[in-house]
């Protein structure tokens, strides 16, 4: 009897994982970041620093994201940071932070 196929490992069984930004998600960020500029650089420059910082727990930690409310899949999971949703993927060897976007937009509304 052939062996059974292994099932591809989620990423929450990995114990260090690393994150990859999308091109939407480093627009996302940009665009985070050139709107705050209009009142203040220096704001805008920490505040990215402090979204960058927060997908960091992601490295030991994958699953700590909740799954999005919009979607019913278990890969697909976010971190909500401020009032910021940033949105990622579960690969069986990294993490890609897909997008970012204020919390009180829907998913669905991107």
């Amino acid at each position: 009897m052939p062996d059974a196929p292994v099932p591809p490992k989620k990423c929450w069984e990995n114990s260090t994982v690393r994150i990859e930004w999308s091109d939407r998600s480093v627009y996302d960020l940009e665009d985070i970041h050139s709107y705050i500029a209009k009142d203040s650089k220096n704001n805008a420059t920490n505040f990215i620093d402090s979204l960058i910082n927060a997908t960091r727990v992601l490295e030991s930690s994958p699953h700590i994201g909740r799954k999005v409310p919009e979607l019913d899949n278990d890969n697909i999971r976010e971190l909500i940071h401020q009032n910021y949703r940033l949105v990622y993927t579960c690969l069986p060897d990294r993490i890609v932070i897909v997008t970012v976007f204020e919390g009180h937009r829907l998913l669905r509304d991107m």
